[in-house]
């Protein structure tokens, strides 16, 4: 009996235009266009396997080990069921395949990195399941047109079907969605040097999550339509002319202004929602005084719907930065980057009074990583689904 199965990979992207606010919920067209970095699945990925067989009763998925319930109407019904169109045409192009369309779908997924938590994880698995089930069912579509389908799932997560720097263009047709989608701006080979280092503020689930706060501000807040109409089309322009040219002063620069105006907006909402905690904002002070010693900004911070700061850096600095992220949040385990192991410093002329030393365990860890690709196909000894077609983590 034939087993009609895929594994894919996808990663976590971190934007530097922040997508915040829908202008139609249920199409999930946002206010604004935004643009992100897409990180390496070396460090971070959801891994998603996906089979369909006729013996199987319901849909169902598991995520991290624990059956997460697939509602009508929800996002990841509206998803599969979508995929499930798509490859029901296939099939009445393609009279010669097999007729897998009305069988129900086992998917497994497991991120390696916490969820919930303001590190994009749902970008990356809505990612992951929609290029499970494109591969699943052998689709023709481009991932550009994926993209208007993983965007139904979670907003971010279309900017996760490319590698490299992409753009989410919001677009105009209210009514069916379909020129709001995500486009590759330039490949990670473009920028190879662009790194990460990602400091773990807090791992838990965050208290008001991107979906409640985002409707909250768009009903209170005056200060986001003026951040639609007279900040961000001019910002996305910047920042792609920045990224083409390579020019880092300037992409940074864009970059931590949209991140302070993201969370000026979310504390304009009403009730005012706060994202960032006392650590966050010490990195804050920490990077600003870093780039007061240079002519152009050698940093870039930038946080999500979360405390945890992304700090962006081309690879002769990174280092550097690590030394003094630590000098002010000492780790209890040891720090590697480049295979040595990275001790606190300061840099000559820093003022050590722009913030205190933290206890250990004030960051809970950092995560040193760079740019990186789109989506993987994985190998089947990959997937997550056991012959019987259930999680190999339950067997």
């Amino acid at each position: 009996m034939s087993v009609y199965q895929a594994t894919t990979s996808a990663p976590v992207n971190i934007a530097c235009i922040k997508y915040w606010g829908k202008r139609n919920e249920s199409l999930i067209l946002p206010t604004n266009s935004s643009l992100s970095v897409t990180l390496s699945q070396d460090n971070l990925r959801s891994t998603t396997t996906a089979r369909a067989d006729p013996s199987f009763a319901a849909d169902c998925l598991w995520l991290n080990g624990k059956v997460d319930p697939i509602k009508a109407g929800g996002r990841l019904h509206t998803c599969i069921s979508e995929m499930k169109r798509l490859r029901a045409a296939f099939e009445a192009a393609n009279p010669d395949q097999p007729k897998i369309a009305t069988f129900n779908v086992h998917i497994c997924s497991f991120n390696n990195f916490p969820t919930a938590a303001g590190l994009a994880s749902s970008a990356s698995g809505f990612a992951a399941l929609v290029y499970a089930l494109a591969k699943l069912y052998a689709l023709p579509q481009t991932p550009e047109e994926l993209s208007l389908i993983a965007r139904r799932g979670s907003g971010s997560a279309c900017r996760s079907l490319f590698g490299g720097f992409v753009a989410w263009d919001m677009g105009s047709d209210d009514t069916t969605g379909l020129d709001s989608k995500a486009r590759q701006v330039a490949p990670e080979s473009h920028w190879p040097e662009m790194e990460a280092l990602i400091c773990v503020v807090n791992d838990a689930k965050k208290g008001t999550s991107s979906t409640s706060g985002m409707q909250r501000t768009v009903v209170t807040s005056a200060l986001l339509q003026h951040r639609i109409g007279s900040v961000v089309p001019s910002r996305m322009a910047d920042i792609e002319s920045a990224i083409a040219d390579k020019r880092f002063g300037d992409f940074a620069e864009i970059t931590m202004r949209d991140s302070n105006q993201f969370h000026a907006v979310a504390l304009d909402t009403y009730p005012p929602i706060f994202y960032m905690n006392d650590v966050s904002r010490a990195i804050i002070a920490i990077i600003t005084e870093y780039n007061r010693l240079s002519e152009q900004p050698k940093a870039a911070y930038t946080y999500d719907a979360g405390p945890n700061a992304v700090i962006y850096a081309l690879t002769p600095n990174v280092r550097e930065i690590a030394q003094l992220v630590l000098y002010y949040f000492p780790q209890a385990e040891k720090v590697v980057i480049g295979g040595q192991e990275v001790h606190a410093a300061l840099p000559e002329g820093f003022n050590e009074a722009v913030a205190k030393q933290w206890e250990v365990g004030s960051v809970k860890g950092l995560i040193h990583t760079r740019v990186g690709d789109g989506p993987r196909v994985l190998s089947h000894s990959e997937a997550l689904l056991n012959a019987q077609g259930l999680p190999k983590t339950l067997a």
